[in-house]
């Protein structure tokens, strides 16, 4: 479904199993951003109602998410460490189009959330796999049909509001950059690390 081209690194599951606090840390952060993104593109397109009817409920969901997480690391007797950088988002927001019309800019914002909740979507399933403690294992499959659910959202706006965009062909040219892109990461004990 998700059509990734390369898996996540095998190795990055060993270290956010040594390394919890900075995994859920990262994950709470990617949360408020996810939410941050859905707004941001409210903003920018206010008369396509539909899609903020969508969007303000996937802001909702991940806001919430954010609070999930942070609760998680609450009751392990840790602190919310501070937001980080991420490289990988960074990477993939350098492919998405800055110019062209306004419909390849809103086709190339749709497929670059859907990108991010895929690859979230792989590593949550990896996280229900692989993570040592019970309860997180299962906090992560409700996430990941979660993330699975906003990544088809995200496709499905792309393809209704692509107009004269080949949407198919620009989400193949996203999913050839990603896999350049992640294979240079899962190195870290960070979500996209």
């Amino acid at each position: 479904m998700l059509g990734l081209q390369l898996p996540t690194d095998p190795r990055w599951a060993e270290l956010v199993k040594n390394d919890l606090a900075q995994l859920l840390t990262d994950h709470a952060w990617c949360e408020q951003k996810a939410a941050s993104n859905a707004i941001s593109m409210i903003v920018r397109n206010p008369e396509l109602s539909e899609l903020v009817a969508a969007l303000t409920r996937i802001a909702q969901e991940e806001i919430e998410h954010f609070g999930q997480v942070v609760e998680r690391i609450h009751a392990r007797g840790w602190v919310l460490g501070p937001e980080r950088k991420d490289d990988y988002v960074n990477e993939l927001m350098a492919f998405v189009r800055k110019d062209g019309s306004r419909e390849e800019r809103l086709v190339d914002r749709l497929l670059f959330s859907a990108m991010i909740e895929a690859r979230s979507c792989e590593r949550f399933k990896l996280l229900t796999e692989e993570c040592p403690e019970e309860e997180l294992r299962a906090f992560y499959r409700a996430l990941m049909e979660s993330e699975a659910g906003h990544y088809a959202t995200f496709i499905g706006f792309a393809r209704q509001y692509g107009g004269r965009v080949d949407v198919d062909l620009r989400w193949k040219e996203f999913l050839a950059y990603e896999a350049d892109v992640v294979r240079r990461y899962g190195k870290a004990p960070t979500m996209h690390g």
